[in-house]
Order: C-alpha cells, then sequence, then structure tokens
C-alpha cells in the first residue's frame, strides 16, 4: 500500500484515484500517521458484499448432519 501525504493527496487526486483502481488501496497520512484509506468501488464493494451466515455455511457443509463426540475424556 503507498502513503501519500494529505497535501500531496489533494495535488494529485487523480492520479490517487487511478492508483486505487489499478493498484488496490492508498494510504493518506497527517502529520506523518495514517489518517485514511481509499478504495477503488470495486475494493469497497467486495467488502460491502453480504456476509452468509455462520450456520448457512455449517448447513452446506458436507459434514452436515455427522455425529460428533464432544465429550470432554
Amino acid at each position: 500500500m503507498e502513503h501519500w501525504q494529505i497535501q500531496k493527496a489533494k495535488n494529485h487526486f487523480s492520479d490517487l484515484v487511478r492508483k486505487a483502481e489499478e493498484q488496490g488501496p492508498q494510504a493518506i497520512t497527517r502529520h506523518g500517521k495514517d489518517a485514511a484509506v481509499l478504495l477503488s468501488m470495486k475494493d469497497y464493494c467486495n467488502l460491502m458484499r453480504k456476509q452468509e451466515p455462520l450456520t448457512e455455511f455449517f448447513r452446506r457443509s458436507p459434514l452436515n448432519g455427522v455425529e460428533l463426540d464432544l465429550e470432554k475424556r
């Protein structure tokens, strides 16, 4: 992930957006500390995609219905 000082990010915003689209997330720093991240719309949508519930994952498992001995020995 490339880091951009906030002033450089402002002055080169088009380049910042292009790099986010082509190379992935871009970090923006303020006073030398990470302050924000610019994501491409594709990366953002992947993050926001609704995750399937864990119960659904287990229901689809090939091990669904297998009896397990969970007693402590």
